[in-house]
């Protein structure tokens, strides 16, 4: 399908991009990977300001009601500057947790303050072995004077240590929930240091905490979550990989060897080209993802794996390419090719590779074809 931004949407993007740049550059990514937070708390009010949060919940729970497709445009320009911070985190993940599984009333009690940036939240879903279907999920919540409590550990929580409110999957009577940790509930959150500096991520124990079922047990609200965490991380894929485009044809353009521009040679026209291939079809596939997610179409759940195994493969071949175009310098600390490399190489392996979603895919696709 023909995907192109109207109006309303190159708005958002040039007003995102216009922020970003200016308050949240690399710059900003870089100071923040020895803070011990990860972000500052003026760019989170700031961001907030402009209902960044906001963005995609329907108004009822003080959003904006701008919806999927507009997360993606910002998700996007994120990803081109390496954002640090809460914002994935907390709205892709924890807030679509609330909106997509929440009963009305947690609805009502718990999005306002995400969509206000009041309140962090993040969703605890890895455990060892990593998996992202109903059989990954061993972790236990037992029945306790009319809530639940959960004990064990949840790995790989991304702003787990800065977290107010834990989203957890956990089964129950045999059956896989999203579980709300109460305000304050303690929890023991130890870092983990991964390449990427820029995302915060922690392993997270959990015990005797207390906590309240999000609406329903079952797996289908969860895979609804799931979807649009990777078809976000896709989206934010997109915008690091077509940063990375950009500036390696400037640098192409710029370096002069053999006093000619290094992009004169075919090598270096050949890589770029194949760069581009991937920058546009990603950004097909993610749209693709968004609009059929915002719609409930019934092939949304295969869209949002489709987006993230293309986004998981191209992503780090983009990037992988930046760095051979850059030469010598791209290795450098100094030189932002190194964030966008890390990013790729994490995001990639986050919440699915793409071996995993084209074999999910596969699995999806089976039914139409085998009788």
């Amino acid at each position: 399908m023909e995907f192109d931004l109207n109006d309303e949407q190159r708005a958002l993007r040039d007003e995102a991009r216009r922020f970003l740049e200016a308050e949240a550059p690399t710059a900003y990514a870089r100071a923040m990977m020895d803070d011990d937070r990860g972000w500052r708390d003026d760019v989170w009010r700031h961001m907030a300001g402009l209902g960044f949060m906001a963005l995609p919940f329907p108004e009822t729970y003080g959003g904006v009601g701008q919806g999927f497709i507009a997360l993606t445009i910002l998700l996007a320009e994120m990803g081109r500057v390496v954002a640090p911070g809460p914002y994935f985190s907390s709205v892709v993940m924890a807030g679509h947790a609330v909106l997509e599984a929440g009963t009305e009333s947690q609805r009502k009690e718990l999005l306002p303050a995400i969509a206000a940036g009041e309140t962090i939240a993040t969703l605890a879903f890895d455990e060892k072995p990593a998996r992202w279907d109903a059989n990954g999920i061993a972790l236990k919540a037992t029945p306790s004077g009319g809530a639940f409590t959960i004990t064990g550990e949840k790995r790989f929580v991304t702003d787990g240590t800065t977290a107010e409110r834990f989203i957890v999957a956990a089964r129950a009577g045999g059956e896989v929930g999203l579980f709300v940790t109460e305000p304050g509930a303690h929890v023991t959150a130890t870092p983990v240091v991964l390449i990427d500096q820029t995302r915060r991520v922690a392993d997270v124990r959990f015990d005797s905490t207390r906590a309240e079922l999000l609406g329903d047990l079952g797996w289908v609200p969860v895979q609804r979550v799931l979807d649009r965490i990777a078809a976000g991380l896709a989206a934010e894929m997109l915008g690091g990989a077509e940063r990375v485009l950009e500036l390696s044809v400037a640098y192409a353009k710029d370096r002069v060897q053999f006093d000619r521009p290094i992009g004169s040679f075919q090598a270096v026209k050949h890589r770029a080209a194949d760069m581009l291939l991937d920058v546009e079809s990603l950004r097909s596939a993610v749209y693709y993802a968004a609009w059929a997610l915002e719609r409930d179409h019934a092939d949304a759940s295969l869209a949002a794996s489709m987006a993230k195994a293309y986004a998981s493969d191209a992503f780090r071949r983009v990037a992988a390419s930046g760095i051979q175009i850059h030469g010598g310098i791209g290795f450098t600390w100094e030189h932002d090719m190194h964030l966008y490399f890390k990013r790729a190489k994490v995001s990639e392996a986050a919440f699915g590779d793409g071996v995993w979603h084209r074999e999910r895919m596969a699995q999806l696709l089976r039914p139409r074809y085998v009788q």
